[in-house]
């Protein structure tokens, strides 16, 4: 059981390595992506921007930076690599630490949803490339969404369902070293 953690906490670790390397080029690039002298928002190409908006930034943007954004898709790449197992890998490691039977079955579902999260990340990456070379946007708009709402809600459903459970089993530690 100690090694089965101690396993899971070494994955951990290396995921949290690939995450911080490519949020950190990813960071790096944020200020180059410009549209009429305004940043783009990746959160809002993923979530806010109708299809007419994007159309328009894709459309309009300039070649330098369409490669920089492409680049930017590119290292959100590594940073999946480095998200999603990570979230995985927590779950895995709270559902070690939990007493219950069913906790740890909740848990090993959120860990086994995060390749459900990864896959809609991909899908949702494939969109905005294919947008980026050639700015129209057809009925998959919608399913776009729907992909990447769903990617959202497993991804912070596991992170937080593993952090809650984590720090639950800390406190219930040190209340049973305080009554010994």
């Amino acid at each position: 059981m100690k090694n089965d953690l101690y396993r899971w906490q070494r994955l951990f670790l290396f995921c949290l390595g690939l995450f911080i390397a490519g949020a950190f080029a990813m960071k790096w690039m944020e200020n180059d992506l410009l549209f009429n002298n305004e940043k783009i928002s990746i959160f809002g190409l993923e979530l806010f921007y109708y299809k007419e908006k994007i159309v328009g930034i894709f459309s309009g943007i300039t070649d330098k930076v369409k490669t920089i954004l492409g680049y930017y898709l590119s290292f959100d790449f590594i940073f999946m690599a480095g998200c999603y197992p990570g979230i995985a890998c927590l779950c895995m490691i709270a559902s070690a630490k939990a007493a219950g039977k069913n906790l740890k079955r909740i848990l090993f579902f959120f860990a086994f949803m995060q390749i459900f999260g990864w896959t809609f990340d991909v899908v949702e990456n494939y969109y905005l490339l294919k947008w980026l070379k050639n700015p129209v946007i057809g009925d998959e708009f919608d399913f776009y969404h729907i992909v990447v709402y769903s990617k959202w809600i497993i991804a912070l459903t596991g992170v937080l369902f593993a952090i809650v459970n984590l720090v639950g089993s800390m406190f219930k530690r040190k209340n049973l070293k305080s009554a010994i």
